[in-house]
């Protein structure tokens, strides 16, 4: 095998290897971005929630429906 040929397929291997961390890393990040989001919906949807039940607690206590 030339020498020329083994620095080309080292070079293929060292580009593969780089491909596949470049690869790994936007994986990983994806799947950061997807967390997050999930972790502010979730969170969104809690303080909806509240909200919603601070209203309710309200009116029915403007109603006298309230019971304590």
């Amino acid at each position: 095998m030339s020498a020329n040929s083994q620095d080309m397929r080292f070079k293929a291997g060292e580009m593969k290897g780089q491909a596949d961390v470049k690869k790994d890393q936007i994986a990983d990040k994806a799947t950061n971005a997807a967390q997050s989001c999930k972790d502010s919906m979730q969170n969104a949807g809690e303080q909806v929630k509240n909200k919603a039940q601070g209203a309710a607690d309200t009116m029915k206590d403007a109603m006298g429906m309230n019971k304590k």
